[in-house]
C-alpha cells in the first residue's frame, strides 16, 4: 500500500494547523526567535517546532514575571541581548520553577520528563545563536539535563484486556447517558481498542487511517508514523473480525464534506479526534481498573509488552512499535528483559538435589 492522496490531504491539514498556530505563537515571542524556527524547518516537523515554541515561550514568560528587569518590556520586544546576559543560575532557577507555577489561574506541574524536554528546547535554541555567533557564550550547555528515572509500566494484563473488550461489547457498568450513544458507537469502540491493543500503534496513527489504508486480503495497513514516514504494519485476524464488523456500520454512514475517506468517525460523522479517544479509553478502563490509570499509550504498552513476552525479540518489538533507537525500547521493557535473566538463572541445574 502507498501513500493516498487522501492521506497527504489529511497530514498536510494538520500541518497547516500547526502552521497557524506557530504564527499565533511566535507572535508572542522576541522577534529575534523567527530566524531560529527557519533553521530547523527542514529537519523538523510542524508539530515539532510547535511543541519547542510552547516550551520556549514558557521560558520566555518566567523571565518575564521573576526578572524586574525584563518585566518592563513586551516579550516580543526583546533583543539577542537578552541571551547574552543570562547566568547560570537563571536557567537553574526556570527549572526549579518548572516544579510548580501558575499560569491564568491555574497550576501547572512538570515531570522529569517535561523538564527535560524544555530543556532540549533551550539547548537547541541557545546552540543556534552560539553558532551564529550571535551570542558569545552558551549557558545552556552548563546545566545539567534533568536526570529521568525509570517508572514502573503501567499496562493492563491479559485478564484485564479480555475483561476491557468483553465490557466494551456489552456496555456494562455504563451510566445511563452513556447506554444512550454505546448502541451507536459499540462496533466503532470494539474496533478501536481491538485495534490500538492488537497492534501497538500510537493514538495519532490511528486516528488518521483512511478506508483505503486497510488491506483485508494480507491483514496490512498503511500508517502515518511519527516523525514523517508511512510503514505498513499487519494485524491479527481478531482485529481484522473487529476492523470488518465496524465497516459494515461505517459504510452506511454519510460522513460530512472532507471527512469521507477517514475509517473511524465521531458522532458528528467526522474523523475522531485524538481527544475522542483518550475519553473513551478512559470511559472504558475505569470500569476496569481503579489502580491503574489507563491511556491509549499504556495499551500500547501493552501490546509491546506482550508481544515482548511472547517473542524476547527486542529489536522485533522496536521495530513494530515504529521506535528507531532500540534502547528506546529497551529502557520501557527493561524490567522484562531482567525478568527473562532471572527466569533463565532458574533453569540452569548444576547439581541434582538432594533428597
Amino acid at each position: 500500500m502507498k501513500t493516498t492522496k487522501n492521506d497527504e490531504k489529511y497530514y498536510n491539514e494538520q500541518d497547516r494547523l500547526n502552521t497557524l498556530k506557530m504564527r499565533e505563537v511566535l507572535d508572542t515571542l522576541p522577534r529575534f526567535l523567527k530566524s531560529y524556527f527557519r533553521s530547523i524547518e527542514n529537519t523538523t516537523s510542524a508539530r515539532t517546532r510547535l511543541g519547542y515554541a510552547y516550551d520556549i515561550r514558557v521560558f520566555f514568560e518566567f523571565l518575564h514575571s521573576n526578572n524586574p528587569v525584563l518585566s518592563k518590556t513586551e516579550i516580543k520586544d526583546y533583543q539577542i541581548d537578552v541571551l547574552e546576559n543570562l547566568q547560570r543560575d537563571d536557567l537553574e532557577e526556570f527549572l526549579e520553577y518548572l516544579s510548580l507555577y501558575e499560569k491564568e489561574d491555574k497550576e501547572i506541574t512538570n515531570t522529569e520528563t517535561g523538564k527535560k524536554r524544555k530543556m532540549s528546547a533551550l539547548r537547541s535554541m541557545f546552540s543556534y545563536f552560539y553558532k551564529m555567533e550571535l551570542i558569545s557564550r552558551n549557558v545552556a550547555e552548563l546545566i545539567n539535563m534533568p536526570k529521568l528515572h525509570d517508572h514502573e509500566i503501567i499496562r493492563l494484563e491479559p485478564n484485564e484486556v479480555a475483561i476491557l473488550l468483553d465490557q466494551v461489547e456489552a456496555g456494562e457498568k455504563l451510566t445511563k447517558s452513556q447506554l444512550k450513544y454505546h448502541e451507536k458507537t459499540r462496533l466503532r469502540d470494539v474496533a478501536l481498542l481491538t485495534l490500538l491493543l492488537g497492534t501497538g500503534i500510537r493514538v495519532s496513527e490511528c486516528v488518521g487511517i483512511d478506508i483505503d489504508d486497510i488491506d483485508f486480503d494480507n491483514n496490512g495497513l498503511n500508517i502515518h508514523r511519527k516523525g514523517g514516514y508511512n510503514t505498513i504494519i499487519y494485524f491479527p485476524d481478531e482485529v481484522r473480525e473487529a476492523l470488518l464488523d465496524y465497516l459494515e456500520q461505517r459504510k452506511l454512514t454519510i460522513p460530512c464534506e472532507g471527512h469521507e475517506n477517514a475509517f473511524f468517525l465521531s458522532l458528528q460523522n467526522k474523523r475522531i479526534s485524538v481527544r475522542a479517544v483518550e475519553n473513551l479509553v478512559k470511559k472504558y478502563a475505569r470500569n476496569v481498573t481503579t489502580l491503574k490509570k489507563i491511556t491509549p499509550h499504556k495499551l500500547r504498552s501493552t501490546f509491546g509488552t506482550n508481544l515482548y513476552k511472547e517473542s524476547g525479540d527486542i529489536y522485533l518489538v522496536a521495530d513494530v512499535l515504529g521506535h528507531k533507537d532500540v534502547n528506546t525500547t529497551r529502557k520501557h521493557y527493561a524490567a522484562q528483559e531482567d525478568e527473562n535473566r532471572r527466569r533463565a538463572a532458574r533453569m540452569v541445574r548444576l547439581r541434582e538435589k538432594k533428597d
